[in-house]
């Protein structure tokens, strides 16, 4: 259910009806808008009564949500929602980069990739401290060493930082360092994760998984607006199909399906979603042709000795390449980079 309220309601009037929300054993969500609040209701096992909040002060009409992804829906909230990343706007006019390597292997290589892709015109800077690999003899990343250095990043080249958490016990050490915090693709559906990071009052960028549908990505999504962190931007990484020319298949068609169902901003990891560098400057171009509210994108100073998905990392003259005709496109379909 959303409740959605006048133009000219009061706080007092919103307190009113979250309090009445909360008296019959359910949570209260106000997603403040443009033009007026709405109160997204949760935890009903079945209808709830609308004449409980239709009669009070302030409140213009009561919606029943037919969604099962309640409060990332379009029903619960008009407007694109925008997330300030260290002051950085995803889901605005502007189209950002997130760029860098896959994972931190020292500070000289980290600061290296910092500096080139700030010079490049990257607005946030990517780096993994904790690795999930299929393997447990790869190299898992350096842990808060790396999480160190990557404020050492941030401190020298003023780019925010997105790095990935991948358990409950390491998430509050992650987000000490972090701007931004990544649930990969593997971890999409780890509830217990979603729940804490939800809890945690950091914006987080949420990978789909990579055998996800559309669906199963914005109920995952919902757990984390559900514990009250609505600062959630989603990426469209590429799913795993038949196909063997590429690692994996980016599903472009997402980008312009959840923005017409969900208010959240979506980014493209093109990087992951190929596999393979030579296509990842193509498909970046189609990405923003396509809607998409930011790229991912893998950089490394020599990906040939890259300790980590060194096949799909960009050298740092293609990222600025890459960077040239991004700007170039955005102003095409009206947005800038």
């Amino acid at each position: 259910m959303l409740i959605v309220m006048d133009a000219a309601a009061t706080s007092e009037d919103v307190r009113r009806v979250v309090t009445t929300v909360q008296n019959l054993g359910l949570q209260a969500h106000p997603i403040p808008g443009a033009q007026r609040t709405a109160i997204g209701v949760t935890g009903n096992r079945g209808a709830v009564e609308a004449a409980a909040f239709e009669n009070l002060p302030g409140v213009a009409e009561v919606i029943p949500v037919s969604a099962p992804y309640k409060l990332v829906s379009r029903e619960a909230k008009r407007e694109n929602t925008v997330v300030s990343v260290g002051g950085v706007p995803v889901g605005g006019q502007r189209i950002p980069v997130v760029a860098g390597p896959c994972a931190i292997e020292s500070e000289t290589q980290a600061l290296e990739t910092g500096r080139a892709v700030r010079e490049a015109g990257a607005s946030l800077y990517r780096g993994g401290a904790f690795k999930p690999r299929t393997s447990p003899y790869s190299f898992q990343g350096l842990g808060e060493e790396g999480l160190k250095i990557l404020s050492k990043v941030r401190q020298e080249t003023g780019l925010p930082i997105v790095t990935e958490v991948l358990d409950t016990e390491t998430a509050e050490l992650v987000a000490e360092h972090a701007d931004c915090l990544q649930i990969g693709a593997r971890n999409m559906q780890n509830f217990s994760l979603l729940r804490k990071v939800g809890r945690i009052r950091k914006p987080v960028l949420l990978k789909r998984g990579m055998s996800a549908t559309i669906e199963e990505l914005l109920l995952s999504a919902e757990y984390l607006l559900a514990e009250g962190n609505y600062d959630v931007i989603l990426c469209e990484r590429g799913v795993r199909t038949f196909a063997d020319h590429t690692r994996n298949t980016l599903d472009l068609s997402a980008i312009p399906y959840v923005q017409r169902i969900s208010h959240l901003p979506i980014m493209v990891d093109p990087s992951h979603g190929t596999g393979k560098r030579q296509k990842v400057l193509p498909l970046s171009r189609a990405a923003v042709a396509v809607g998409a509210d930011g790229l991912l994108i893998e950089v490394h100073p020599h990906p040939e000795e890259a300790l980590s998905d060194g096949p799909q990392a960009l050298l740092p003259d293609m990222f600025s390449e890459l960077m040239r005709q991004i700007r170039n496109l955005a102003g095409v379909v009206g947005r800038s980079a």
